[in-house]
């Protein structure tokens, strides 16, 4: 479905070369959101990043590989997003069923230290598995933030060589930033325009809360009057600041929560222009038909 808005959308990246620009076109172009340039993305990094029992407990079947990728497929979403070792397991066995994204650093929880992912997968590994894209965790606001920060920009320039966009997951976190400050509506959007700034084709971030953390930023807020009370508000600034709406923009489903809490919080990301959602735990950790029916109605919602 190669339409106005698929184009309107590709103008955005006038410096991409084509297989970039075919891959991106992809990822808009499948499932049920196709043409629509929004997008519901089941992402299955949480068994690293938290661990088996905390992730697929839930839900038993989840431990399999296979189920999550089969669940992307089932519910019509855009891409289905991983780590090497989960994609490598299924990646052959549902080749050309849905757009994969090979998430390239991990982190676990075992260590209580300033984040900084390890990179675990390469481009090549991307391009051989067949994926679409590649992911990639920053959290500004961490001491090792610049490492991170040199580590994607090397990675998205080799994957434009490859025609392979990249998508950031841009989590603020470290020291610097209070419990209450990583989700902070100056600081979400902040990590957003960072994540345009190195390079990002598409950037997820939290979804932003009232909160302002930065004195600075704060007096800028009241002085120019930018409109944060509702969630719709928030997203609208977080859009605004990622190239005025020329960059896509996707907001993590986060902890786990009620289906009419889900679906009202997708709302508000549609009123404020955002672009669509990517969610794990509150998806595979339902039974499988629940799962399928959530993102179904959360597409509902973007379509």
């Amino acid at each position: 479905m190669f339409n106005d808005r698929v184009r309107q959308i590709l103008s955005w990246y006038p410096s991409d070369n084509p297989g970039t620009l075919t891959n991106l076109a992809r990822l808009m172009n499948h499932g049920t959101l196709a043409g629509t340039g929004r997008f519901v993305i089941l992402p299955v990094d949480q068994g690293f990043e938290h661990g088996p029992a905390r992730s697929f407990a839930p839900n038993a079947a989840g431990y399999d590989p296979d189920y999550h990728m089969q669940l992307a497929i089932d519910a019509g979403c855009n891409a289905y997003a991983a780590p090497l070792g989960f994609l490598e397991a299924s990646a052959g066995k549902f080749a050309g069923q849905v757009p994969l994204i090979l998430k390239l650093n991990n982190s676990d929880s075992l260590a209580k230290v300033e984040p900084c992912s390890a990179v675990t997968g390469s481009v090549k590994d991307a391009v051989r598995l067949g994926c679409s894209a590649i992911g990639f965790t920053i959290y500004p606001g961490s001491s090792a933030r610049n490492t991170m920060y040199e580590e994607l920009r090397e990675l998205i320039a080799e994957g434009k060589s490859y025609g392979i966009p990249s998508i950031v997951w841009s989590y603020p976190r470290g020291a610097g930033l209070s419990k209450e400050g990583e989700t902070a509506i100056d600081v979400c959007a902040y990590a957003a325009q960072i994540a345009c700034q190195l390079g990002a084709h598409i950037v997820k971030v939290k979804p932003p809360k009232e909160h302002i953390e930065q004195a600075e930023a704060k007096k800028v807020f009241e002085k120019q009057q930018i409109p944060i009370k509702t969630l719709a508000d928030r997203v609208r600034h977080v859009v605004q600041s990622s190239f005025n709406g020329r960059r896509i923009v996707i907001f993590s489903g986060g902890e786990s929560k009620g289906t009419e809490e889900i679906l009202t919080e997708v709302r508000q990301i549609r009123d404020g222009g955002g672009f669509g959602s990517i969610m794990g735990r509150n998806s595979f950790q339902r039974p499988h038909d629940e799962a399928v029916a959530l993102l179904k109605s959360v597409m509902k919602v973007f379509a």
